[in-house]
């Protein structure tokens, strides 16, 4: 039997990054010292759309690209910017914001909602079209 639930993991993480109002984010949205991270998996981008500008980095590979000594490094995570992750609901990206504020990434925050806050919210979104595996060349 599990001694901690995944609303205590989310609780405790909110308790120790940043949480940030669907309206706070709207308001930084476009700021170049920010970019939004977008940590859902790709087929709910598919399936839900997203937010325009925001980077996708899926959750599964987030710390990988966060460690500038992982063969999968992203510059972006190096840029010094202030990151705000999002997912659907706002508790993957609370866990990731920790994960990676633990990791030493800073500043970092969580968007509270997440993108279905977002979309209540009426804030921007865009479709994002499903791309086939590319052919492998002959």
């Amino acid at each position: 039997m599990i001694t901690k639930g995944i609303k205590q993991l989310c609780a405790e993480a909110e308790e120790e990054i940043e949480t940030m109002t669907v309206e706070e984010v709207m308001a930084v949205h476009g700021n170049d010292d920010v970019e939004l991270v977008d940590i859902r998996d790709i087929r709910e981008l598919w399936r839900d759309g997203a937010i325009p500008g925001a980077v996708h980095a899926p959750r599964g590979m987030l710390e990988f690209w966060v460690d500038p000594d992982s063969p999968y490094h992203r510059e972006l995570f190096a840029s010094g910017k202030k990151f705000i992750f999002f997912c659907a609901g706002g508790m993957r990206s609370a866990l990731a914001a920790q994960s990676v504020h633990r990791m030493g990434l800073a500043p970092v925050a969580h968007m509270r909602g997440g993108y279905g806050a977002w979309v209540k919210a009426e804030g921007p979104t865009e479709e994002k079209e499903a791309r086939l595996p590319r052919p492998k060349d002959a």
